[in-house]
């Protein structure tokens, strides 16, 4: 710095060129902040249907074996826990209050699929489980921005 130089007169003299730095700054701040929020965003739009879609196939393994009596192919418990485990892992990476209702679903699953077809309480039981989390994933997805 010059001799004489005052800091006010450098601030003058480079003003456009601290605003345009601030300006870059706030800006690459934000973008990044955006960028993260929309990942995010996309990441649990993408499991929250992967888990509907298990839902789905999980309601009909219940079906099959409950009121079709089938529990060699379409009924098939095995496939049910399969389902189940698939649901409870892909839950654990979403928003509360999912993970929780999957477990439940876990927990009514193991506790009643082996009455599927004898006791409608064990298909009553499950398919509620299977209600709340679906339910939950859809309004997750609607609280999504």
């Amino acid at each position: 710095m010059k001799p004489g130089t005052k800091i006010i007169d450098q601030v003058r003299r480079n003003f456009v060129a601290i605003v345009s730095l601030v300006v870059a700054v706030t800006s690459l701040g934000y973008n990044t902040w955006r960028n993260e929020s929309s990942e995010f965003n996309r990441n649990q739009r993408l499991i929250s249907i992967e888990v509907l879609r298990n839902l789905g196939e999980l309601q009909q393994v219940v079906y099959h074996r409950h009121w079709g009596m089938d529990a060699e192919d379409a009924g098939n418990p095995l496939t049910g826990w399969a389902i189940v485990l698939t649901i409870d892992d892909l839950a654990s990476i979403l928003q509360v209050p999912v993970p929780e209702s999957a477990s439940a679903l876990r927990d009514a699953w193991q506790q009643h699929s082996d009455m599927l077809g004898e006791k409608d309480k064990a298909e009553k039981t499950i398919i509620e489980a299977i209600d709340t989390v679906r339910s939950d994933v859809h309004a997750l997805l609607s609280d999504l921005d």
